[in-house]
């Protein structure tokens, strides 16, 4: 559906993204990249909002730069925002998908279903300058999705949301992957990155850094000792018995709090599947579980350390 052959696009001397070669297929693809990775600009050029200055992009097979036929078929939802803080969510929707060609005849009921997808019917008639950041972005994501896009462009779209939002969009993102639409999502945040999608584009400083199955990524994380944090009762009780299996390699206790530790392994998936039998065994609860390694930033250190 998107096709990106030797794409490079330069701001003076500044550079966007650097050569950039990559097809992205039917179903969530997650564009990944810390900020100024070449994200927003990689997202430019597949909209249609800039040129690249050299190499070439295709979607639908053809140029999107000023290509009506291609931008009526993509829904996009950007990064920052950009309202008319005196209309109601209902008049943005409505104008957004009159924007998009949307049938006179079928406006009420596509604005109708676009705000029920993200839970904004009971809000939709209210001024968005009353919106909190949450609310703005379900009535963004209503207006790229209300005309019913073949391609859905999201950039950024969980920031400001609640652990329930976020669980909602995430839904409804799989259910338009499912439906056979492509849709390609931008973010920051590997741990929800890898509940939505295993397939990603992975950006550093412009270029493509690394791409496919989410998997691959992650086994080139285990390579390196897998950092753990683990919060109990009693640390320094169960922190002995951790470091008597095998696949733990070092445990370091927090002299702030004692109920903390961390530990390191080079086998996250053997201490996972050992961790329920040890914390019976020891007869302490562990209130909290967590790895610094589960983000993007580990991610990317230990790929350009490589």
């Amino acid at each position: 559906m998107i096709e990106i052959v030797g794409a490079s696009r330069w701001y003076g001397q500044v550079i966007g993204i650097n050569d950039v070669t990559c097809s992205i297929p039917t179903g969530l693809t997650a564009l990944l990249g810390q900020n100024g990775a070449g994200k927003s600009t990689l997202i430019k050029l597949i909209t249609g909002q800039l040129k690249p200055t050299t190499g070439a992009v295709s979607v639908f097979g053809r140029n999107p730069f000023a290509c009506s036929e291609v931008l009526q078929n993509i829904g996009y939802c950007p990064e920052t925002d950009s309202f008319y803080e005196e209309m109601t969510g209902r008049q943005f929707v409505s104008l957004m998908a009159r924007l998009s060609r949307v049938p006179i005849n079928d406006l009420a009921s596509a604005v109708q279903y676009a705000l029920e997808q993200v839970q904004m019917v009971e809000r939709a008639d209210t001024v968005i300058a009353s919106y909190s950041k949450g609310m703005r972005q379900r009535i963004k994501v209503a207006q790229a999705i209300v005309h019913d896009p073949k391609l859905l462009i999201l950039d950024e779209p969980l920031n400001g949301l609640d652990p329930l939002g976020r669980r909602q969009l995430m839904s409804l993102m799989k259910d338009y992957a499912n439906k056979g639409r492509a849709i390609v999502v931008s973010s920051h945040i590997l741990y929800e990155v890898e509940q939505m999608t295993q397939h990603i584009l992975l950006l550093h400083r412009g270029r493509l850094l690394a791409k496919g199955d989410i998997r691959e990524i992650r086994a080139l994380i285990d390579q390196h000792p897998h950092r753990i944090r683990l919060e109990t009762e009693n640390a320094r009780k169960i922190g002995p018995r951790i470091l008597e299996l095998d696949s733990v390699l070092a445990v370091q206790y927090d002299r702030r709090d004692p109920r903390v530790l961390e530990l390191e392994t080079a086998a996250p998936e053997e201490f996972y599947s050992q961790l329920g039998d040890l914390v019976l065994a020891a007869d302490q609860e562990v209130s909290h579980l967590s790895s610094p390694d589960n983000n993007l930033e580990s991610v990317f250190g230990y790929l350009v350390q490589g």
